[in-house]
Formats: structure tokens, sequence, C-alpha cells
């Protein structure tokens, strides 16, 4: 499929939803599952779940990602190659997609926590109001994702580590995947939430992010790529994968970044949003193509 112009191309997906809503847990429960995970043989996940937490800007444009309709079409292109394993999505896109039969063997990942807008005064009491682990087993779901800031200036923050660690043991109960995505923050003069992204920053947000929970036998990390990376590996022997944010540098520097980072031991594939969704060039399907050439793959694996 390609970008569309046509306002009505998802008006069955209102008419579903208003007649017969129970449509989206008949299509969770006949979805064909993943076929499962192995070491060695990366994972491609494509991440949709920040308009829910009101982040709707790619690069200079501060409503990218607010056309929902535009959106579905960039999504669908993405998982409609083979090479993308799944999606990490809010729970209105993820029942959209459900319901579009995109997810068909593939990795479910569902966003928890979406309450620290962009922006809001207290942006780091970032409250769970996306999936709960109950919902993510209902569908069938392989795991959730939380965003885990740790600012040492916020009183707040102590309330989102204990609530991550709730919820990886509600995930673990479940045999579900935690992804936890750990950052040490900082608030800036303005009011802004900044992210270090030094090594030493992400090193220290993964020694506290990996020891919540009461078991940690189900939890992934979910890092930014860092100068550093060697650095950053060598600090958990959690499955990783890499984000991708909303890069500043151009498309050619952010693979190879990204390629560096994939040959690191425990780094089990890529988790990115924005910067294939809305590639500058506007080629998603040859963004996603060129992601997916840096991955390792069984045949790979077996060479």
């Amino acid at each position: 499929m390609s970008l569309n112009d046509d306002p009505r191309r998802y008006e069955h997906l209102s008419a579903i939803r208003l007649e017969d809503p129970d449509a989206v847990a008949r299509a969770a429960a006949t979805r064909r599952r993943h076929p499962g995970l192995k070491y060695g043989a990366q994972n491609f996940i494509v991440a949709a779940d920040h308009p829910a937490r009101g982040a709707l800007a790619v690069g200079s444009d501060p409503t990218a990602m607010a056309d929902r309709l535009d959106l579905l079409d960039r999504l669908r292109i993405a998982l409609a190659n083979p090479a993308v394993d799944g999606v990490l999505a809010s729970p209105d896109i993820m029942d959209d997609l459900l319901l579009l039969g995109a997810l068909e063997g593939k990795l479910v990942f569902g966003s928890m926590n979406r309450g620290g807008l962009a922006g809001l005064v207290n942006e780091i009491d970032d409250r769970f109001t996306g999936h709960t682990a109950v919902a993510l087993e209902a569908l069938g779901a392989d795991g959730g994702k939380m965003l885990t800031r740790i600012c040492l200036g916020d009183p707040d923050t102590a309330s989102i580590l204990e609530n991550t660690a709730k919820a990886v043991d509600s995930l673990a109960a479940r045999k579900l995947i935690a992804m936890v995505e750990p950052f040490l923050s900082v608030r800036e003069a303005n009011g802004r939430v900044r992210n270090d992204l030094s090594a030493d920053a992400v090193i220290k947000s993964v020694a506290i992010a990996q020891g919540l929970g009461s078991t940690s036998a189900y939890t992934w990390m979910k890092l930014p790529v860092v100068a550093g990376m060697e650095r950053v590996m060598a600090s958990t022997t959690l499955p990783t994968v890499l984000l991708g944010g909303d890069p500043d540098a151009g498309q050619d520097e952010v693979f190879a970044s990204w390629q560096a980072a994939l040959a690191l031991p425990g780094v089990q594939g890529l988790t990115v949003g924005r910067t294939l969704l809305y590639p500058a060039d506007g080629d998603v399907a040859g963004a996603v193509a060129t992601a997916a050439s840096l991955l390792k793959t069984p045949a790979k694996v077996s060479e």
C-alpha cells in the first residue's frame, strides 16, 4: 500500500467501533501469534505510542503525528515488510491495527504509562494510564513497555520507580515481557524535561531500572544509542532493544550508529518509531527496508 489522501479510507473503523466494539477482542483472540523469540535473530518493532503522551512533533513539524489516518497508512506500510516483527502502541492505535488485520504474526507490545504528558508541569509523574498487564494478557500481547524517567531533583521520581516495579511484577506474573525505557532526566530552567544522553547517565539509569520489581526474568531494556554504547551494553545482561527517538542527525548517520550498536552483545533489535515512519524524504518503505537490512536474521546467524 501507499500513503493515501482519501478522507474516508478508515471510515469503516468508526462504524465497527460504533456498532460492534467487541470486534477488537475477537480480532485479538483470532490473531496469529509471532513464531517466537530467538537470541541472535534480532527483532524489529515499530513504535507508535507517542501521540498518547501529547508528543506529536517530528523534526521541525510540531503536528506531524496528529493525522491519525496518515499515521495508520505509515504503520501499515512498515508492518507490511516481513522483516518488521511487531508494534509498540497505545491502546487506541493497537485496536485500530487489530481491526485492520495488520498484526498477523507480529509481536505486540502495549504502552502502559502515558500520563507524563510532554510539557506537563509534573511531567515526571508519569502515571500508568494506558495498557494494564491484565489487558495485555487478554489481548494475547507479548509484553508492555514503560517509560521510566529518573529525575533526582523531582520527588515524583519515587512514585514512577514504585509503579514501574509494580508493573514489572504484574507482567512477570503473566509471563509477559516488561520493556523498560529508562532515562536519567533533568528539568531545565525553562521547565522542560531533558534526558541526559551521556554514556554515564544511561549506565546509571540502566543500573536503577534493571533492579525494579521482584524479578527481572521477563525484563528487557529499551535504550537510546549514545556515544560509548560498548560501556552501556556492558552494564546489563538483559535483552536490549535500541530506540530511535527524534534525531537531529541525518538519516545516514543515524543508520550507521544503529548498525554499530546492533553488533554489540545483548542487543536484541530495534524499537523505532518517528525516524522511520516520518523520514525526511517521505519514503517510509525505503527507510524501513534500510533499517531492516541492519539486523541479524536467522539466515545471517547461520552463515
